[in-house]
């Protein structure tokens, strides 16, 4: 779990640079934002015009002339009243309509409110998940190697989802409740000003208690979500290794470490509720504090007769919305503060910069051919230390030669072949392709003509066809056949019911091995890159599988510059250079017979492997 940020960070302030940044997301909806702010505006105004009306038909029935009310307005100017029982039906029922258009106006400007926000709150996550997303897949391997891949789908899910709650309800309340408060004590003054000044010495202690508590609450629901995200990590990973769990009977480890995530994380989410429990009724005991001196104060002036009694009741139903809007403003600020802390992760990751930049001026690839050179490379992971995993390798590739790479555990082979499509930068030298400097190409441009067939091929969750065809999306069913066919495919794909059409299961579980290889060179031949690279391609499989593997990739190497990785050695005799590695260090290089005859570390391995096939 990582450390709760602390406040030199400023953790317990308001953002408002953050603030402003997520209002900018909305740009492509403004109008419909502004539109709702319009229909909101309208609907708050028209509350407060709500208790105005009622305090006159109160007046109106007892036959009072109120000074701050509509009575005047609503029974016509020719209309006087004189003392009890001066108003007619006629009055009571036109003040009624009235109260019923406001009502019915209400409502539709409301239904505005919550269809164009609600519009808005969509758009604007859906935007934010696609960009994300987006964003995320431009990133390089070092990246997601340092984070989990729940954390990572945790901010696309949780935290864009507490960002939706704010902008689709949290913005509508604040222009809501705004209005309603200034407005209710604009009204309020008018009525009575001593009133007001009684109902207003309250706020100072509310405004206290939410920037007190609301700072506190802040802090605890941004490490909520980080613990929240640690347990979803924690259980993706059980997930993707299942079969892994289930062979060790690590069930009952996995079930103990995620419950101890969430546990980690229902204590912060106890302590969220802690610190609301103590501030939502702390802030409702002062509002109907206030409201019960208001009553009292204003019970005693209409004793007094200073106040009429429909006036009374107006200024009383306008506390209580000016209290709900304070009351809901403290609420809204903590909603807020929980979607600052979700935004925050959220542009932390779209500010995160991959450390293989795109080159500002890039060159052009035109003759594509293969060839592949290294100069004086130099190249050791970050994170790992100060040794250098390739130290001072010069390698020169020609054009659809086939060269394996060969040395014991940790010499650097896979390093070394991650270097050619730009998954890594080396620190010192040069890689190069066909005499561009990878750097200077597009990485787009430079993967799209470089093939990679990987041990244990991954294959995604649908049709054997979309799989073979997430080389070239557009590639037709007939070019489909024929790169199964030449990669030895064909043949039992079509002994299922489904042919083509068969799903894969997740990570292509329901194939055996030698079955996702083959698919996965499908895949390879459909794409027809200038450079392959086959990385312990058929280490995993039986003999049988082998030997249709092995067929299917000697269809995919004829022309293309191919790169070889294996540790067994009789896979590679065929290589037209055979290159071996030891510490980070080209040691010898040459065909199978001369290395043979040369002795040295080549010949030690092949000659280990020789006694172990023999022994077996």
């Amino acid at each position: 779990m990582r450390p709760r940020p602390e406040r030199a960070n400023g953790e317990g302030r308001f953002d408002w640079r953050q603030l402003r940044r997520l209002w900018g997301v909305t740009k492509p909806y403004r109008w419909r934002l502004w539109l709702a702010v319009l229909a909101t505006s309208v609907a708050a105004l028209l509350g407060i015009a709500f208790p105005v009306i009622v305090g006159d038909l109160f007046n109106t029935a007892f036959g009072v002339e109120s000074e701050a009310g509509l009575g005047g307005i609503l029974r016509g100017a020719d209309t006087e009243a004189s003392g009890p029982g001066s108003a007619s039906p006629a009055d009571l029922n036109r003040i009624g309509l009235v109260l019923a258009a406001v009502f019915l106006v209400q409502a539709g400007f409301n239904f505005v409110r919550v269809y164009q926000l609600g519009y808005v709150g969509e758009a604007v996550v859906a935007d934010l998940r696609k960009q994300l997303f987006a964003h995320l897949l431009s990133l390089s391997q070092s990246f997601f190697e340092a984070r989990k891949t729940g954390e990572i789908t945790s901010r696309l899910t949780s935290d864009i989802a507490t960002v939706q709650t704010a902008v689709s309800q949290a913005v509508a309340q604040f222009i809501n409740q705004g209005i309603s408060l200034l407005g209710g004590v604009v009204v309020l003054f008018v009525i009575s000003t001593q009133l007001t000044l009684v109902m207003l010495a309250i706020l100072p202690a509310v405004i206290i208690a939410t920037a007190v508590f609301g700072r506190r609450l802040r802090r605890i629901s941004t490490a909520f979500q980080d613990e929240v995200a640690a347990a979803n990590a924690n259980a993706e990973e059980a997930v993707v290794g299942i079969r892994i769990v289930q062979s060790f009977t690590a069930e009952p480890f996995e079930a103990s470490r995620y419950a101890g995530a969430i546990d980690t994380a229902f204590g912060s989410a106890v302590r969220r509720a802690r610190v609301r429990a103590y501030f939502i009724p702390t802030v409702i005991l002062a509002m109907f504090s206030g409201i019960g001196v208001v009553l009292w104060y204003g019970g005693q002036q209409a004793l007094a007769g200073e106040l009429a009694p429909g006036t009374l009741i107006t200024f009383l139903l306008l506390t209580v919305i000016v209290a709900g809007s304070i009351g809901t403003f403290t609420g809204l600020y903590s909603q807020l503060q929980e979607a600052m802390g979700a935004s925050k992760r959220i542009f932390e990751l779209l500010d995160t910069r991959s450390d293989l930049p795109e080159p500002s001026a890039p060159r052009q690839w035109r003759d594509v051919r293969g060839e592949v050179r290294l100069e004086g490379v130099r190249f050791r992971y970050g994170d790992r230390g100060e040794a250098w995993v390739l130290d001072g390798v010069d390698l020169h590739v020609s054009a659809g030669e086939v060269v394996a790479l060969v040395g014991p555990s940790g010499a650097g082979k896979t390093s070394l072949v991650g270097l050619i499509p730009r998954f890594r930068d080396p620190q010192e030298g040069r890689v190069l392709v066909d005499g561009i400097d990878v750097r200077e190409l597009p990485t787009s441009e430079l993967r799209r003509h470089v093939g990679i067939v990987p041990q244990e091929s991954l294959l995604f969750s649908g049709t054997i066809r979309d799989n073979i065809r997430y080389a070239r999306p557009d590639a037709a069913h007939d070019e489909v056949v024929a790169a199964a066919t030449a990669a030895n495919a064909d043949v039992f794909v079509r002994e299922f019911p489904e042919g083509y059409d068969t799903l894969v299961g997740e990570r292509g579980v329901t194939l055996s091995g030698g079955q996702r290889q083959r698919v996965a060179i499908a895949r390879a031949l459909l794409k027809d890159p200038r450079v392959l690279i086959l990385d312990e391609a058929t280490s995993s499989l039986d003999s049988e599988s082998e030997a249709l593997v092995q067929s299917a990739l000697e269809r995919l190497m004829r022309g293309r510059t191919t790169f070889v990785i294996a540790h067994r050695l009789s896979t590679v005799v065929g290589a037209d250079r055979i290159v071996v590695l030891d510490a980070g260090r080209v040691v010898q290089t040459g065909d199978h017979r001369t290395l043979l005859g040369s002795g040295g570390l080549y010949r030690s391995l092949y000659e280990t492997q020789f006694r172990s096939v023999e022994q077996a």
